[in-house]
């Protein structure tokens, strides 16, 4: 319950966007665990060695980015190639490694043609991560791209991808290489992602992260699933980069955040890492409903924010953003 429209979006970011500051710190904890249960991998029983220096958070918990329920926490754990080597020219989205002739595990993960198969390699992560007592209940799965381990007391899951960290190519660059999800590798860079937001939210006075969660919120609440996360947090970023300053109001830039939404889904839309290009891959059909959602909306914002400035009418406004953001959003007060 609310009487204000501040007081109504404070509320709600509180309880129903930002996580549970509570929970945020119980899944480091567990996050902390695991990483320590991993390192204990390293070159056991014929394992990978592993290169601790190159463990990456990523994902949006890591950038903290994400809304409510937390439902998976990325990982990316450094492997030690050990001689192994690749060619900076294939195509990023399909490297292929050249595999470590001295190392057991590698051996055990490579083709007939000398190269090392990222799916061999994830499947050999699961099985150690079943073989640890406090993981071997849960469910352990591999989509292609990550292991997934999905921890039977708490409620979220842990994305775990091996990875392996190149050396500076001619461009400048280093970058980490994952899974491809078809046996190959993949060029990424998630620092590249986290250094973005995080400078992007220092330059509009820290009021970019809470408007990315409060997005994912109204995408979850309008069930546009077309729309993936990454892909939206992008567009929020870029929203926040085009302007020299972003209202201290988050009704208000939230409301600017559905207009630019609906004046760009139509368009290229680039990576943070500068490595992808174009991830914009929504279908056209799909990008006419997004439109129309946010569109719609945006005017109801508009209004929403007449009816509080100009009317002073914080009722008609708390429900017009009610109309928005779903039923999760607090009630006026009377």
């Amino acid at each position: 319950m609310a009487t204000t429209v501040n007081g109504a979006f404070i509320d709600f970011m509180r309880d129903k966007v930002n996580l549970d500051s509570k929970i945020v710190v119980d899944a480091r904890k567990s996050r902390d665990n695991l990483l320590q249960n991993i390192a204990e991998f390293n070159g056991q029983d014929g394992f990978f060695n592993l290169w601790e220096p190159f463990n990456l958070h990523f994902g949006s918990f890591a950038r903290k980015t994400k809304c409510r329920e937390l439902d998976d926490i990325d990982l990316m754990i450094g492997v030690s190639a050990d001689g192994a080597t690749y060619c900076p020219l294939d195509p990023w989205d399909n490297i292929k490694i050249n595999s470590s002739t001295s190392n057991s595990a590698h051996k055990d993960c490579t083709r007939d043609d000398g190269t090392l198969n990222s799916i061999q390699v994830t499947n050999r992560f699961k099985k150690k991560l079943e073989s640890v007592r406090e993981y071997s209940r849960s469910e352990t799965r591999r989509n292609g791209e990550a292991v997934i381990l999905n921890l039977i007391s708490k409620d979220w899951s842990f994305d775990i991808v091996p990875c392996f960290h190149t050396d500076t190519e001619s461009d400048g660059k280093s970058y980490y290489l994952i899974p491809n999800g078809n046996g190959n590798w993949k060029k990424t860079n998630p620092e590249k992602d986290r250094e973005h937001v995080i400078n992007t939210n220092q330059s509009k006075a820290n009021r970019v992260l809470e408007l990315i969660r409060l997005c994912k919120k109204w995408n979850k609440v309008k069930k546009i699933k077309t729309v993936p996360s990454y892909l939206l947090e992008t567009m929020i970023v870029n929203y926040c980069d085009s302007k020299l300053e972003i209202d201290q109001r988050i009704n208000v830039r939230f409301g600017d955040s559905l207009n630019y939404i609906a004046s760009h889904i139509d368009s290229p839309i680039n990576d943070m890492k500068e490595i992808q290009g174009d991830i914009n891959n929504i279908l056209i059909e799909d990008r006419q409903i997004i439109k129309q959602k946010a569109r719609t909306d945006y005017t109801k914002a508009c209004e929403a924010i007449i009816f509080e400035v100009d009317d002073n009418n914080h009722k008609k406004a708390i429900d017009k953003w009610g109309e928005i953001l779903g039923g999760d959003f607090p009630n006026y007060e009377y």
